[in-house]
């Protein structure tokens, strides 16, 4: 198995690793052991911090790693030092300006929830915390590792949350410490991985300014505007949630995106094999491939997803009875997200197409634009209508810029990711939705969550493979489950 094939391999075993681990987390200790309002503060604090990050990295994660194999001997030294302060330019002025306007930006974060004021500092060092990590963990990426640096970003942080969501349970913690311990937890992260990325390549830390600075800097400043729209897109309706009605509104919100948030696993892994692939077809020139790889792709992830799809939405209200009452204020949450999710995994390898072309520029405008749609709409929708409010308005935003991006595709190459397939499949989901969703075994909800699914995805599975509508759905059937089938008897 090639570096490539068993670094990915692995990558995605420490992606669920730490997606169970941030489900424990989100839907049980949090919810059982935290008062509402103090699990929203959280929220609104990570929130807070994960978009003002990408300011803070200076898009220095995304620039070391594109300019690094351009570089050799003395200033490839020189570029990796100036890489590692490039974000004081952004990071010293902020602080001079937090210090002597510190109550104007307490009052910012803390405008509608006091709560909220006594904390807001740590805003700062946990945004700095995950600046520095992201700038570490693209040093190790340099050094052609990432299985360290993936299970740092993955399971590190919410195995030291949980940690800490245990001895809160047991009354070793107070909330105060609580929330301290959650920023020296990202602050630890980044040391453990400042040290490993630093034994792989030792830094000679050298004051020298690249002769490309110039576009060192335009690079870093387009990748700014690129992971500002990726974080907003995920974050800024739980921080305008905070900013906008009572603080615990952000826990019943955190816990349905974080339920929806399951169908974006699948296309998490595919896209590891995708991007390469879709690169190399564009650089080739092998458009007839592409096109194939553009409908495969999009309605494999379409049947994949929609089987997580059903899963969530047929048992949603079962898993609310196991959760405290307040958190089924979440419960119209998790169908919007759900379904915006579903329709992101319909472009299949849209993404891909789009950043490995000409037209990556295009791309930051249409995510732009998208930003000011999603704020204005969350401006317009939350004060009157809370969680739903927000739920409404990114679902809105995120299926216009998922068609936009669409669009733009088939503009520019005559191609879109639609088939007769994707026809039948929606409406083998749609058919699904509505037996299964009004469908509820009055049991035990643990039980009626396990009945139902098997009844579900069994009806649903042998449904695909009898239509064939992913004939790659369809070989890993053929040869993983009927082959081995077949050789047993």
């Amino acid at each position: 198995m090639g570096i490539v094939a068993s670094q990915s391999f692995k990558n995605l075993i420490t992606t669920y690793l730490g997606f169970g681990i941030g489900a424990l987390n989100t839907l049980v200790l949090y919810v059982q052991f935290f008062e509402d309002e103090y699990y929203g503060l959280v929220g609104f604090l990570l929130s807070a911090a994960t978009l003002a990050m990408p300011f803070v990295a200076f898009g220095v994660q995304n620039t070391l790693i594109k300019f690094y194999s351009t570089y050799t001997g003395v200033k490839q030294r020189n570029f990796m030092s100036f890489m590692l302060i490039m974000p004081l330019f952004v990071i010293i002025p902020a602080v001079v300006f937090i210090y002597f306007y510190y109550d104007q930006f307490t009052g910012f974060l803390a405008s509608k929830n006091e709560i909220v004021e006594p904390y807001a500092y740590l805003v700062a060092i946990i945004a700095v915390a995950m600046a520095y990590f992201e700038i570490s963990y693209a040093w190790a990426k340099t050094q052609l590792q990432s299985v360290f640096g993936n299970l740092m970003n993955e399971v590190f942080h919410r195995f030291g949350i949980m940690l800490l969501l245990i001895a809160f349970a047991f009354d070793l913690l107070s909330v105060n410490l609580f929330l301290y311990g959650v920023a020296a937890v990202y602050v630890l992260r980044m040391l453990v991985m400042m040290g490993y990325a630093f034994h792989l390549k030792r830094p000679k830390f050298r004051i020298a300014i690249p002769q490309e600075w110039q576009s060192i800097f335009k690079y870093s400043l387009l990748i700014i505007i690129a992971g500002s729209i990726s974080v907003m897109i995920l974050e800024i309706d739980m921080f305008m949630l905070g900013k906008l009605v009572a603080i615990e509104n952000v826990a019943y919100y955190s816990v349905g995106i974080y339920v929806a948030a399951v169908i974006a696993v699948p296309a998490r892994a595919m896209h590891q094999i995708l991007y390469p692939l879709t690169a190399t077809y564009l650089n080739t020139r092998r458009f007839i491939e592409l096109k194939d790889l553009y409908k495969k792709s999009s309605i494999t992830l379409y049947a994949v997803s929609g089987l997580i799809f059903l899963m969530i939405i047929c048992n949603i209200k079962s898993l609310y009875f196991l959760l405290d009452p307040a958190y089924s204020k979440g419960l119209y949450v998790v169908l919007l997200i759900s379904l915006a999710k579903l329709v992101d995994n319909l472009m299949g390898n849209n993404n891909a197409i789009l950043f490995n072309s000409d037209y990556y520029r295009l791309v930051l405008i249409l995510g732009v634009l998208l930003v000011i749609v999603a704020v204005v709409l969350n401006l317009i929708f939350i004060p009157t209508l809370g969680i739903n409010g927000a739920a409404i308005a990114t679902f809105l935003a995120s299926v216009v810029y998922s068609s936009s991006k669409i669009l733009v595709v088939y503009k520019k190459f005559q191609m879109h990711p639609f088939s007769r397939e994707t026809g039948y499949l929606t409406i083998i989901l749609l058919l699904f939705s509505l037996s299964f969703f009004f469908w509820d075994f009055q049991w035990n909800p643990i039980l009626a969550i396990g009945l139902k699914a098997a009844i579900l995805s069994c009806a649903y599975l042998l449904i695909i493979y009898k239509l064939n509508i992913s004939s790659e759905i369809n070989n890993w059937i053929n040869n993983n489950l009927l082959t081995r089938k077949s050789r047993s008897e």
